[in-house]
């Protein structure tokens, strides 16, 4: 079996074998003109060595970093365009001769140590003059070190002048931090160092120790102040209001009043009566006592505008300003316990509020530490920035005076003569023609290549493996007479070779389909690539099984292939389309050698096709065929040309898509198949038309024993010519 690649160089060999010709032709054409080329002239090789060099002696690490750097030099910067133009001036050669001409060889690192191999650097030089080759190179040798030198001096400047470029700010970055360093110590420095040494700890336990020396003395007062109110009977508002109202002189006074008028009115009231003048005269007076009392009484709990008003009720003014100078006297004790008690209540208030200050303060210790070692660590980053600059500058300063080049001389030049063996035109056309059969053979797989269809058939079938979808079947090509090759290959006799082929296509969509499967659209991403040849083959298979099928061509856009099945189609049909539809028993027709078989021929071609296909007619004409035959084959025009099988598609059960190698293009199918799986158009599968298969043909017989149905089994397109 011959292997797909092979196929389809010789599918390409057929078609570009005259572009391959020529490029064959071009190249054997080049090394003959090679071949019968003179011998050039002699010419002589100057090789040299240069090694690697440092200072004899080295005081700096910097100065020993740059000629260590210095033998890093490749090929590129030592043999550079700067280089070579220079040295071409003085020697008077062209740049390019000594670029093409000059050869240098620099040790290789060891991967493994990462030193390097030797410490000799080859250099070669070829030309046709002995002394003007050694001459180019002692310049080439001379301008490498002196590039060498200047490269590790511009190192060396360009050091020194970041780091003068960097260390003022590196010295104003330090000094930033040592600002806030001092800054925060000035702040929170005290607070850290008395929870350090443990004052901040010693001043909460003393807060405590105070506040339970105030409670235990608020406790005893209060004592006091129970004991006193037990004697007195009065609470200490109540006494405190009693005293005031006791010690005042003027209520005093009203009070001694109000007595002596009382005592005048229970004198008299043995003699006289109520009515009496006299009663109502010490009435009279007893009331103005009263209210005198009531108005003093009312300015003292008051206050005057001068003392903080007292809380008592003037009601019992005379009551509550009875007290006797005892009890006075512990009135005015219990009021001044109770002041000393609201004062040691002050003084736990604050002492509390010590105690939390200092636990807060003494809480935020931690974060203070850590922000003060935070400024400390970022301090000494900065001067060990700081320093290790101030250190490098003096390091490369020192190394001024120790940077030389890192190459030196390790071998003058030498020359020896190059002599070359005389060509051979014999060989030299021997490896022209067969670089020749390379380049045509390769330039003929390359435009192959770029065509972008498939070229076998197993390149269709491995890229519908890849997007799973079901191969239903590979049809062979068929031969048909030279005479008409307008017309459909199609296979009348069952008996024919190709039957075999077409009866497994049925039965595979048969057996994909189901048995609700009815209606078959049929069509391809693009022309030439077989659709109806396989909806007519498909459907004389169908009605060889028995099936009373269908074929109607929904291609309105094309004319009509019927004739390939001794049908003729309506000429007037492409006058009024709607019409033909519309009458089923005059577009269907029965095909005359096929038992089972009918056909609707296109009308096309027509305008408006899609206005056709989506007409209320061609809707009643796919109901009433769908119920009327066993299998309706739509025959379509392709999917790159028209929507017209998108339109026709919602009559159908299932879409089925015909490929073609040397046809088909990669990417329309890769689309199409997308297409239809994405929207769910129903993709029953594909199968490949015209695919190379050897197909046994019959034995001949004689004329006289050849019936007139066999004469017509000569059909088929001849070398993969399949026409739709």
């Amino acid at each position: 079996m011959t292997p797909p690649i092979v196929k389809r160089y010789l599918i390409a060999f057929d078609k570009y074998k005259w572009i391959g010709l020529a490029s064959f032709a071009l190249v054997v054409a080049g090394s003959t003109v090679v071949a019968v080329q003179p011998e050039p002239p002699a010419s002589y090789v100057a090789s040299a060595a240069l090694t690697y060099t440092g200072p004899p002696v080295s005081f700096s690490a910097t100065g020993s970093e740059i000629q260590q750097q210095g033998k890093e030099l490749n090929e590129q910067v030592l043999l550079s365009d700067q280089i070579i133009e220079a040295v071409a001036a003085k020697v008077n050669v062209k740049p390019t001769k000594i670029g093409t001409s000059v050869a240098l060889s620099v040790p290789k690192k060891n991967p493994r140590t990462g030193e390097l191999e030797s410490t000799i650097l080859e250099m070669k030089y070829k030309d046709t003059d002995a002394k003007r080759a050694t001459e180019i190179l002692v310049e080439l040798m001379q301008a490498m070190i002196k590039l060498s030198g200047d490269i590790n001096t511009g190192r060396l400047k360009a050091i020194i002048q970041k780091i003068d470029e960097r260390l003022p700010q590196a010295k104003r970055e330090l000094q930033i931090a040592e600002q806030k360093l001092e800054r925060y110590d000035r702040i929170e420095r005290t607070a850290i160092l008395a929870a350090e040494n443990g004052s901040l700890l010693n001043g909460v336990t003393a807060s405590q120790n105070l506040q339970r020396q105030i409670q235990l003395t608020v406790s005893g007062v209060d004592a006091q102040i129970r004991s006193l109110e037990n004697k007195l009977g009065l609470t200490v508002g109540q006494a405190y209001v009693s005293s005031a109202l006791s010690a005042d002189p003027i209520i005093g006074n009203l009070r001694a009043q109000i007595y002596q008028t009382e005592a005048q009115i229970a004198v008299f009231r043995k003699d006289l009566r109520p009515e009496h003048p006299n009663m109502i005269q010490l009435q009279r007076q007893k009331q103005a006592s009263e209210e005198l009392l009531q108005q003093r009484a009312a300015e003292v709990l008051g206050g005057g505008g001068t003392a903080a008003p007292l809380r008592g009720d003037i009601a019992g003014i005379r009551t509550q300003s009875s007290l006797d100078p005892a009890r006075q006297e512990l009135a005015n004790q219990m009021v001044a316990l109770q002041t000393q008690r609201e004062t040691l209540q002050q003084q736990l208030a604050q002492e509390i509020q010590q105690e939390a200050r200092l636990r807060q303060e003494y809480s935020l210790i931690p974060n203070k530490q850590l922000e003060r070692s935070r400024l400390e660590q970022e301090v000494a980053l900065k001067k060990a920035v700081y320093d290790q600059m101030q250190t490098k500058l003096t390091d490369s300063k020192t190394a001024e005076a120790e940077t030389i080049s890192s190459l030196s001389v390790a071998r003058l030049p030498t020359v020896t003569a190059d002599i070359k063996p005389p060509k051979s035109v014999p060989v030299t056309l021997g490896v022209g023609g067969f670089l020749g059969l390379l380049v045509g053979g390769g330039v003929i797989f390359l435009l192959g290549s770029l065509e972008g269809t498939y070229k076998t058939k197993e390149d269709i079938r491995e890229s519908l493996k890849q997007r799973e979808v079901a191969l239903l079947g590979e049809l062979p090509l068929m031969l048909v007479d030279d005479l008409d090759k307008e017309a459909i290959p199609v296979v009348l006799s069952p008996d024919s070779p190709y039957s075999e082929f077409y009866e497994k296509f049925r039965s595979n969509l048969r057996r994909i389909g189901g048995r609700d499967l009815k209606v078959v659209l049929i069509t391809s991403t693009g022309s030439q690539e077989g659709k109806t040849v396989s909806a007519y083959n498909l459907g004389i298979a169908s009605a060889h099984a028995g099936k009373r099928t269908l074929i109607i061509e929904t291609d309105l856009r094309s004319p009509s292939h019927c004739a390939s099945l001794k049908v003729t189609a309506d000429p007037d049909a492409t006058i009024e389309p709607l019409r033909y539809y519309a009458s089923l028993s005059e577009c269907i027709r029965l095909v005359p050698d096929v038992e089972n078989l009918y056909i609707i021929p296109s009308p096309g071609p027509v305008r408006q096709s899609a206005a056709i296909l989506e007409s209320s007619e061609m809707r009643r004409l796919m109901e009433d065929v769908r119920e009327r035959y066993d299998l309706v084959i739509l025959d379509t025009n392709p999917l790159s040309l028209s929507n017209d099988p998108l339109l026709i598609q919602p009559y159908s059960d299932g879409i089925v898509l015909v490929a073609r190698p040397n046809h088909t293009q990669e990417n329309m199918l890769g689309e199409a198949i997308d297409q239809l799986v994405e929207s769910e158009l129903g993709l029953l599968g594909a199968i490949i038309n015209g695919a190379d298969i050897t197909v046994a043909m019959p034995e001949p017989i004689s004329p006289q024993a050849a019936s007139p149905q066999a004469d017509t089994e000569i059909e088929e397109v001849s070398a993969g010519v399949s026409k739709n």
